[in-house]
């Protein structure tokens, strides 16, 4: 049978595997963006007329972009290994959740700072509300498992404070 200890430290890495899977699989989506965009197209039927109108105009900038000067898509695979990158730091709450809380509020302030970034940017690069709003979900569905696990490695940390 396992310990309380045993059982939080489970809860924990599972949130923390969620989270790192999360933040690779929405890093590396930005390597196949015209692909992806490509396959918008061919379902545009299934979106609202403004996300129709607006995925046309990204999907005709990135494949007039990627035609002329291919070289701009590296911008986007730095954002893609830059996911990974910080995805990897996270094994460090995987391995010692309470000495490692640190990266936890670390990614929950990243997930805050992901408001004024598209609230700011977004106006100025001509994004339209509602995809600011879909890049904010990022940052809200990210802080979410952050938040639990934070909350449950300072559980941790007072039984293992008990335990000594």
């Amino acid at each position: 049978m396992k310990t309380p200890q045993e059982k939080l430290k489970t809860k924990i890495k599972r949130w923390i595997i969620f989270f790192i899977v999360a933040l690779i699989l929405s890093g590396i989506t930005a390597f196949p963006i015209e692909s992806q965009l490509q396959i918008a197209m061919n379902h545009l039927d299934v979106f609202p007329v403004t996300m129709q109108q607006w995925f046309s105009t990204i999907y005709h900038a990135v494949k007039t972009t990627n035609d002329n000067f291919p070289y701009l898509a590296y911008g986007t695979d730095w954002l893609a290994f830059a996911h990974i990158v910080i995805a990897t730091a996270f094994i460090g709450p995987l391995r010692d959740p309470v000495r490692n809380i640190w990266l936890i509020q670390f990614g929950m302030i990243a997930c805050l700072m992901v408001f004024p970034l598209a609230f700011i940017a977004g106006p100025i690069r001509h994004i339209p509300f509602f995809w600011q709003l879909i890049d904010c979900s990022f940052g809200l569905i990210g802080i979410l498992p952050l938040y639990v696990c934070y909350k449950k490695i300072k559980q941790l940390e007072i039984l293992q404070a008990d335990k000594q």
